[in-house]
């Protein structure tokens, strides 16, 4: 994840059968959730996404401005995380890796991926 330089990961990303995820924005906390759940979602929004499943391509979705979502922290007690920006990107992103879903699966056309350059600022999610 890192090394991608991603903000988060899915335990089924690296063949790990559990529903984790995990998260860190840049400055923040790292934020790791067992059976994490979206219960809650506002607004819309289009976003720039990548992801470390499909290497060297971007594309533009839909994604909700607000989430509430639901899960147990590292020491099994329920929490429930208020996000909005891309930590809400990045909490439905993974959720969606633990359903098998990947962003791509959420463009509204072939037209909105395209093919990164040798160099990108933009975290993959």
């Amino acid at each position: 994840m890192h090394q991608a330089q991603g903000v988060g990961l899915a335990a089924p990303q690296i063949g790990v059968l559990l529903r984790v995820i995990v998260i860190e924005l840049p400055g923040e906390e790292v934020l790791a959730l067992v059976n994490p759940e979206i219960v809650r979602r506002s607004g819309e929004r289009l976003v720039e996404e990548g992801c470390l499943c499909v290497p060297g391509y971007r594309g533009e979705i839909k994604r909700s401005e607000k989430v509430t979502a639901k899960g147990l922290d590292w020491q099994g007690k329920e929490v429930r995380i208020k996000a909005e920006g891309l930590l809400a990107q990045a909490l439905e992103h993974e959720t969606d890796h633990l359903r098998g879903v990947l962003y791509i699966d959420h463009l509204e056309s072939i037209d909105k991926l395209y093919r990164l350059g040798e160099e990108t600022e933009t975290p993959e999610i």
